[in-house]
């Protein structure tokens, strides 16, 4: 019995796997059942609380997704979360759950350096095109593309520095001004892959994946893939520059 479980511990450790913590059982239950029929082969675990959170040291957690419970942004207990999360999990992204659309909420959070706001009025298709984004190295909001937070309170305490080139700003983006798509190879650009292995991973032709870079390059008022990247804070792995032409 032992052997099995140091066998899983074991395999834990090189699967990448995602944390859900929301109090509510079915709310909980049905995010990571549609996350592992996105994400085949990755490792879910599901919490009430981050009071279970030492259970997954030791796995290769890439996104640990909160439920805010109804906090504001501003609560010492949200913070508390976010500060214990980040203590274990260093190198994961955070996203929240929240059922609310207030936009200065979302900016706040975004602020703060959480990588992925997600409401519960969020098509499931959107939702799972945001999470991809986020896993990705992306930020998501369901904002309009281009929103910037520029004034914050000056109480205001981040519980740790954004990530990338935000120069203090959360710079964000919205998969809702994408079609699902193209939030897919818009995900693969921001791996630094190729046209023709996005292609290849997407089954698709190069010549579709060259349409839906020129659709997003259009949305993006950009000329080519690198500035693409940039605009998400972010940047290529090959650090080379690419059209879709």
């Amino acid at each position: 019995m032992s052997n099995n479980i140091e066998t899983k511990r074991r395999r834990a450790r090189h699967v990448p796997a995602v944390i859900v913590i929301d109090q509510h059982t079915l709310a909980r239950t049905t995010i990571v059942r549609l996350l592992a029929h996105e994400l085949a082969g990755w490792d879910f675990i599901d919490m009430m609380g981050i009071e279970s959170l030492d259970s997954a040291i030791g796995m290769d957690v890439r996104l640990v997704a909160l439920d805010v419970a109804g906090r504001n942004v501003e609560s010492s207990s949200l913070h508390n979360d976010l500060a214990a999360i980040t203590e274990l999990f260093p190198e994961a992204s955070i996203a929240l759950l929240s059922n609310t659309d207030d936009p200065l909420m979302a900016s706040h959070a975004l602020a703060m350096g959480i990588r992925g706001y997600f409401t519960t009025s969020l098509p499931i298709e959107i939702a799972l095109a945001g999470i991809r984004l986020v896993l990705a190295g992306g930020i998501f909001c369901p904002n309009p593309l281009g929103t910037f937070v520029t004034e914050l309170p000056k109480s205001d305490k981040s519980f740790r520095e954004p990530r990338g080139n935000m120069n203090g700003n959360a710079r964000y983006m919205s998969v809702a001004d994408f079609t699902p798509r193209e939030a897919d190879v818009l995900a693969e650009l921001q791996r630094g892959h190729p046209n023709k292995v996005i292609a290849g991973k997407l089954n698709l032709s190069g010549n579709t994946v060259k349409m839906h870079l020129q659709h997003i390059m259009r949305k993006l008022n950009v000329q080519n893939r690198t500035e693409v990247v940039a605009r998400l804070g972010q940047t290529t792995s090959s650090g080379q520059e690419f059209t879709a032409t």
